[in-house]
């Protein structure tokens, strides 16, 4: 019986142990029973261990969990095995303290001496158990394992956490040779890929993983993480670096701060390590590969071509694309009514999308050669080799790749401004070039794209209506009598008269449409004056400052200080200016792009679905009053001249669109009003100033803070109205016309 019971413990099922003893027959004593239920319960765990362990060192995907297991089974279970030897050898050699008088071995001294192992066992079944887990198709990573053992510490067993630290040092070694791999190399581990926390996305970029990271990393030190095993595979994959590889000399100094870390690690001395190997890393390397007269030159060219700080750019785009549309109506119209294949010939295709944008750098280039001291634009020639002009497919405004708090704290609204410009869906992009992608990302790029459409769309919509006043026939039509002899005579009377009380008719029906061309002229005026003037104008300032260590105080000029003082303040703001790192200026930009969609209203879908709405209402309001001083045109040919159009019933025509104009103008005129009382919304719920802000309590010194710009009560200071919209059942247009004033 004690050869079957120390054979049972060693991992070797016994049917002494198996067996069902609980019926009468039985030849043990209920105390017996008891004793042999706990040694059972033992040989079971001890089995279950072995099986197990074996199981999860072979076949788990996960590295850090095959490490633990392999450290259960070769360090802990060898322990509880070895503790079987001692007990079995104490028995052999007839030892006083396991074998009693008449060499009898009691059972409760068996049962004593591995009493202390029950409750150790128990738990290491539970690691394997949770390590064997699949809970929805989902196994277990090596973060999840690391976060339990560390949880286990604080359990308050002595010999519990005597365990847990010990595999809490081999779990956390195997996850800091796979980040030493990365951090130091630039390379992802070899075995358990899919286990770390960084992976490759669909457009071979590299992302974070959250769910994969220990609770012990923050969330900057995860970006700092990234950011650095980043930088050094893009050095060595596209071969940026020199033959001499400066990032390889620093090895050893990062090593040697890697090995200071102790187990178990500490969050607060982990990612102080990490921070010192990414500032180590940025002030040898990475900034002489990208400077700030780099990175202020492409973040320049976007100000000036995505967000329309070069106003001729955005005047040339919409023209070649207004152009483009026209051209393609003139072309179907043209075509034989047999050939025509529905909309197959008005859709613009790929490539006229980027003859427009050729078209586009063509005007801009004949606009530069006017003026010579303008010759020399390297900003013109960088923006024609990087930007480019293409159809959309899918949801270009979701933000696949937000990697910091503060893109993910602003995400852009699905409105499809994009779809204005050319009547599908394109959108302003530009190639990344290396090593601008250190610290610009594609999502970045999109963020861009979607705040230029937005822009681009009111900007055009403005644009639209104001070349309206150009056709003045429509506006000031006042005809002249005919010269002498036919002045004076009864048919010429007749025929001024005529005419005079044709053009007072068709003034008489374009009031209404002025008034609210007007007023929606005013609207858009006011607002793009400040989204553009305040918001975009104002972020940019305060992030360009923060870039070249410019602040308030230097740019302010105090003849009572010292100037020495203030010279040495200045040297300071400069060097401090040129410590901005890739991950610092990525995590800045971004920071920026936040701030500047959520005071431009884009993270507001009750702002910009009427705002789309309003720029539809408001092309189809310009396509009819063109589309009125056509029939006019027709009709005053066929009056006046004699010319007949045969397949043509202007009259019927001329009322359709004139019931139209009516129509669109009222919608257009609620839809400014609906705008402007989503605005006071916005204001009163503070929405439009107080968002998109992060107080930075525990940032580092230094760290960059939009500036608080574009508050919405200043934008409704001027969207002053009067009472055109109190007028609305008043059916006589000359009264709304008058708060407004004249047209002309």
């Amino acid at each position: 019986m004690l050869h079957e019971i120390l054979l049972s413990l060693s991992g070797h099922p016994s049917p002494l142990l198996t067996a069902d003893h609980s019926s009468s027959s039985s030849i043990l004593s209920p105390s017996e029973k008891s004793l042999l239920s706990s040694v059972a319960h033992l040989s079971d765990l001890h089995c279950k261990l072995l099986a197990q362990t074996n199981t999860i060192s072979s076949k788990h995907s996960s590295s850090i969990c095959q490490a633990v297991a392999t450290s259960i089974s070769s360090v802990h279970i060898v322990s509880f095995q070895r503790k079987v030897l001692e007990v079995e050898n104490g028995i052999l050699r007839k030892d006083s303290g396991s074998v009693g008088a008449y060499n009898i071995v009691p059972l409760t001294f068996i049962v004593e001496k591995f009493s202390g192992w029950t409750r150790r066992m128990e738990w290491f079944l539970e690691i394997v158990d949770f390590m064997m887990q699949d809970v929805g198709g989902k196994k277990c990573s090596g973060a999840m394992v690391i976060d339990k053992l560390c949880n286990a510490i604080q359990t308050g067993y002595a010999d519990i956490e005597e365990a847990a630290l010990s595999l809490v040092k081999v779990a956390q070694t195997a996850w800091l040779k796979q980040v030493s791999a990365w951090i130091l190399y630039g390379r992802l581990p070899s075995f358990g890929r899919g286990d770390f926390f960084v992976q490759k996305d669909d457009s071979e970029d590299y992302k974070t993983n959250k769910d994969l990271l220990p609770a012990f990393v923050s969330d900057s030190t995860a970006s700092s993480l990234l950011f650095i095993g980043r930088s050094l595979n893009h050095i060595r994959v596209k071969g940026i670096s020199s033959a001499s590889s400066p990032e390889l000399d620093l090895l050893s100094s990062h090593l040697r701060q890697l090995s200071t870390l102790q187990f178990p690690i500490n969050g607060a001395n982990f990612a102080r390590v990490i921070a010192a190997i990414r500032l180590s890393l940025s002030q040898t390397t990475l900034q002489k590969l990208l400077p700030l007269s780099k990175v202020i030159e492409v973040l320049t060219l976007l100000r000036e071509f995505f967000l329309l700080g070069r106003g001729e750019f955005a005047i040339a785009l919409i023209s070649e694309a207004d152009e483009k549309i026209r051209s393609r109506w003139r072309r179907s119209e043209n075509l034989g009514y047999e050939k025509r294949e529905g909309l197959g010939n008005i859709v613009v295709k790929e490539g006229e999308v980027s003859a427009v944008l050729a078209r586009t750098w063509a005007a801009m280039g004949a606009q530069q050669g006017q003026n010579d001291e303008e010759d020399d634009d390297d900003l013109l020639e960088l923006a024609r080799d990087l930007v480019q002009l293409s159809i959309t497919k899918g949801n270009p405004n979701t933000q696949g790749k937000a990697s910091s708090s503060a893109s993910q704290s602003s995400v852009i609204v699905s409105t499809p401004f994009r779809n204005l410009l050319l009547s599908v869906p394109v959108a302003l992009t530009m190639h990344i070039p290396s090593p601008l992608d250190l610290f610009l990302t594609s999502s970045d790029i999109q963020m861009y794209s979607s705040i230029n459409a937005y822009l681009l769309a009111v900007h055009r919509a403005h644009l639209r209506l104001t070349n309206l006043w150009k056709i003045t026939s429509l506006r000031r039509d006042h005809p002249a009598p005919p010269g002498p002899p036919f002045g004076s005579s009864t048919f010429g009377r007749k025929k001024v008269l005529t005419l005079r009380n044709r053009a007072k008719e068709r003034s008489h029906a374009m009031r209404s449409v002025w008034a609210t061309s007007r007023a929606a002229v005013f609207f858009l005026g006011e607002t793009e004056a400040y989204l553009q003037g305040e918001v975009v104008q104002g972020t940019w300032l305060g992030f360009t400052a923060w870039l070249t260590g410019e602040t308030q105080a230097s740019r302010s000029q105090d003849e009572d200080q010292d100037i020495w003082l203030q010279a040495a303040r200045q040297s300071t703001s400069k060097n401090a200016s040129h410590s901005h790192d890739p991950q610092t200026l990525a995590d800045a930009h971004r920071r920026y792009l936040a701030a500047l969609a959520s005071n431009l209203l884009l993270n507001t879908s009750t702002f910009t679905d009427p705002l789309y709405y309003l720029l539809q209402q408001i092309d189809h309001l310009v396509a009819l009053v063109h589309r009125i001083h056509s029939i006019w045109q027709s009709l005053d040919l066929e009056a006046d001249e004699g010319v007949v159009d045969a397949f043509s019933d202007f009259h019927k025509e001329e009322q359709d669109i004139k019931e139209q104009l009516v129509t669109v103008a009222k919608r257009v005129k609620d839809a400014i009003e609906e705008l402007v009382k989503t605005l006071r919304d916005i204001d009163q719920d503070k929405n439009g100033w107080d968002s998109g802000y992060e107080e930075l309590v525990l940032g580092e010194e230094g760290a960059y803070v939009p500036a608080k710009v574009g508050r919405v009560d200043r934008l409704l200071m001027k969207l002053d109205f009067g009472g055109w919209f109190d007028k609305r059942g008043n059916e006589e247009t000359g009264d709304v016309f008058d708060d407004l004033g004249d047209y002309g």
